[in-house]
């Protein structure tokens, strides 16, 4: 029978683009179904009293610095060279929630993931900006003007705060999170712990 990875996702979190890549493989070599739950990570942080790791750790003796250092380690172990950090970094994502929750269907979600990531993780566009954000849109073939249309509909701007109540209430507090037969997963660092799980060995 063929597992599902739900990852709970937000564009504005840099390990959610680093995770992206290599969770895609994983699913690909296990036969996973991968399917992505958008939610406000700035939502998340409120509900949990959790906090970007550069902001919660700054006053801990070494441990941002270390933090740093194990995220290079993976840009170079997988090869996300194209990876910048953003400039804006804290910033406002729920445009970009929205636009992936106002997808069609989970194909459609997930390419709408495939052309948002380089536009922020690599070209840093302006999140916020609906102009730039449809330029990208547009650019990747999709209807700009339907999605950020959309992006204000009361339904829509309900569900994202649905799925980021519903993930926190599941034991989610940051990105990236990801569920496998009900079991939670947090952090980048655990795709080898799914990848195994997903095979039948132990996670």
């Amino acid at each position: 029978m063929t597992k599902t990875v739900e990852f709970i996702f937000d564009i504005a979190a840099p390990n959610g683009y680093l995770a992206w890549y290599p969770l895609k493989q994983v699913v690909a070599r296990t036969g996973a179904e991968l399917v992505v739950t958008p939610v406000f990570l700035g939502g998340m942080h409120k509900l949990t009293g959790n906090a970007p790791p550069m902001i919660r750790d700054a006053e801990v003796k070494g441990k941002v610095a270390y933090a740093a250092l194990e995220f290079q380690r993976f840009i170079d172990r997988h090869g996300l060279t194209r990876f910048k950090m953003h400039p804006a970094l804290p910033f406002n994502s729920i445009l970009l929630q929205r636009v992936l929750v106002a997808a069609a269907d989970e194909t459609q979600r997930q390419a709408l993931v495939e052309a948002l990531l380089p536009a922020v993780w690599e070209r840093n566009v302006d999140c916020g900006d609906p102009q730039a954000v449809g330029q990208e849109l547009a650019a990747a073939g999709f209807d700009a003007e339907a999605l950020l249309a959309a992006t204000q509909d009361p339904q829509v701007k309900a569900k994202l705060a649905q799925n980021t109540e519903a993930a926190v209430e599941r034991g989610a507090f940051g990105i990236p999170t990801f569920y496998v037969d009900g079991e939670m997963w947090f952090g980048k660092e655990r795709l080898g712990q799914i990848e195994d799980y997903l095979g039948g060995g132990k996670p």
